[in-house]
């Protein structure tokens, strides 16, 4: 496959965006799944949480969530997955994009299938970084930031086969399929600093990304294995390492 020569997004693209309305050719009209989108200057991670809250396997299924290197051709934005709640599925994502101001973004699909409105958390302003972090035991993921705002995301050890969706894929026996972590939270202007305010892992609710005292700042906090290797529910026996950028067995990737 061809290689993907990836550069900075655009400055208007950076932040944390919610999405307010999704409505599609199909008849889908939907305002209360709970989604974010959080962008830095190459590195992205996306949660979708529907309403409401999922508790059973077969709720759970349902969520989505990925992360990877987002592209962006004029006003075509294509977001590279990574690694992805969802199982592949043979499509791609990319979207028309128009933003109608500083702080409000509509996205359509090519085919005129779906349409979204995001609008951008005036609380991710400011500091935006973020590292793609590699396991010891193969998994990927990432930490990234957004003015007040952090998303973590943490893939699976395996690749999920093709199949239409995960709840295709999961039987009673097979849980395990669940255990992919996408936390979104506040690191200072929440309940409790670093607080998980929404989760794939409902049990990561309420629960605390890294310690207090844990500076989003500082110049090292995210390359430091004193605090990557306490990163999610189930961190990497052999930690995390920060790496340039996520791997994709299929494609070449340059900056």
């Amino acid at each position: 496959m061809p290689g993907l020569n990836i550069s900075a997004v655009p400055p208007a693209y950076l932040g944390v965006w919610q999405r307010t309305l999704l409505t599609t050719t199909g008849g889908t009209h939907d305002t209360s799944t709970r989604v974010y989108w959080l962008q830095t200057e190459r590195l992205f991670a996306d949660l979708r949480i529907p309403l409401p809250a999922p508790e059973t396997p077969e709720a759970l299924a349902n969520q989505a969530g990925f992360a990877g290197l987002t592209e962006i051709t004029g006003d075509i934005c294509q977001w590279h997955r990574a690694i992805d709640f969802q199982p592949p599925n043979g499509g791609e994502d990319i979207g028309r994009m128009h933003f109608v101001d500083s702080e409000k973004v509509l996205e359509d699909g090519l085919d005129g299938s779906y349409h979204e409105v995001w609008e951008r958390l005036p609380e991710s302003l400011g500091r935006n970084r973020g590292t793609w972090l590699l396991g010891a035991d193969g998994r990927q993921g990432c930490l990234l930031l957004a003015g007040d705002c952090f998303l973590f995301a943490a893939g699976r050890r395996l690749p999920l086969p093709h199949a239409p969706s995960l709840a295709a894929l999961l039987d009673s026996g097979n849980t395990e399929l669940l255990d992919f972590e996408l936390s979104f939270g506040r690191h200072q202007g929440g309940v409790a600093p670093w607080r998980i305010e929404l989760s794939t892992l409902p049990a990561r609710i309420g629960a605390r990304l890294l310690p207090s005292d844990a500076d989003p700042d500082h110049p090292e906090l995210l390359r430091d294995t004193h605090w990557l290797n306490s990163l999610g529910a189930t961190p990497p026996a052999g930690g995390w390492k920060a790496c340039e950028r996520p791997l994709y067995p299929d494609k070449e990737v340059t900056p």
